[in-house]
């Protein structure tokens, strides 16, 4: 079994074996909310004159709750709308490689730096996209590419539909959230 470190380098250097490795491992799932969380607070850092410290604060909550919600989403489309015969997953499985995937992010404090970083955001986001699928065609065991590909780009409709429904109830009555 690799170490923590060992496990983040292979999730970026988009090793299959890694995310198999962290599927099947369920105490790796505080790894997983691990990365979330330090990912959030390195793209929080490159943001952090416009987001102010409450935005900051917010942005690692949306980070950890749109892992789990996201996780749920894709496990539900990659289930039940689209498996593959060979398909076997639970939400925790999808949890650990989809917050594995964002190792990329652990770098996103670099796009702090002036003129380079939309640069850096960019190739991050391209990043982890890719890593993102890595990580939904192994835990849901696809033998194509395409197909996870499919349940990224779903999931990713369903979860910016949710966000405008949620956002739209949260500004009715002039006060976020209520």
């Amino acid at each position: 079994m690799a170490s923590f470190a060992e496990r983040i380098v292979g999730a970026m250097t988009l090793q299959p074996s890694t995310y198999e490795e962290v599927e099947r491992d369920a105490s790796a799932t505080g790894q997983a909310a691990t990365i979330v969380i330090a990912a959030a607070i390195s793209n929080g850092i490159s943001f952090i004159w416009y987001l102010g410290f409450t935005g900051f604060i917010r942005n690692t909550i949306f980070a950890l709750v749109g892992w789990v919600i996201g996780a749920a989403v894709v496990w539900a489309i990659g289930t039940k709308v689209l498996p593959s015969p060979n398909t076997q997953a639970d939400v925790g499985q999808l949890m650990r490689t989809v917050g594995f995937a964002q190792s990329p992010g652990l770098l996103a404090f670099i796009g702090i730096i002036p003129i380079l970083g939309w640069l850096v955001a960019i190739a991050l986001w391209v990043w982890g996209l890719v890593a993102w699928v890595i990580a939904v065609k192994q835990a849901l065991d696809y033998d194509d590419t395409m197909r996870a590909v499919i349940v990224c780009v779903l999931a990713w409709v369903a979860m910016v539909v949710v966000s405008m429904v949620l956002g739209g109830t949260m500004m009715m009555g002039g006060r976020p959230g209520f």
